[in-house]
């Protein structure tokens, strides 16, 4: 029976990628499956074998801690170098929707807020 190795919420297609060559170079078998048309399943990598289940998950496991390393070292460059996304320069490229997701922000707290309030007074 087939054992779900990663499921695919939020992983890029790089990581995708780097883990598909790391189970093909380790011999490990796997199939994907693809995320539902619905947005209720995102999809995933499976095992065809589950006694592969423990290396893979030991190989995987290597691969994250890698690449975590990796993506801080290459965020602390961007931010050294000014290439890196923040919050002013966002603000400096794109005033208005940054201007207008604050606003739908206070609007939404707002009317979470408003019964609170009211019943208050």
């Amino acid at each position: 029976m087939s054992k779900l190795l990663l499921n695919l919420r939020h992983v890029g297609d790089d990581e995708y990628h780097e883990v598909c060559t790391l189970l093909d170079q380790h011999n490990i078998g796997w199939y994907r499956t693809e995320p539902s048309p619905w947005g209720i399943s995102n999809g995933g990598l499976w095992l065809r074998d589950d006694a592969e289940l423990a290396r893979a998950r030991a190989l995987l496991g290597q691969y994250q801690a890698q690449r975590s390393v990796r993506m801080r070292a290459q965020r602390e460059q961007a931010l050294r170098d000014g290439s890196a996304e923040t919050f002013a320069s966002l603000f400096r490229q794109r005033p208005a929707y940054v201007l207008l997701v604050l606003a739908a922000m206070a609007a939404a707290a707002a009317l979470v807020l408003l019964p609170f309030l009211l019943l208050r007074g």
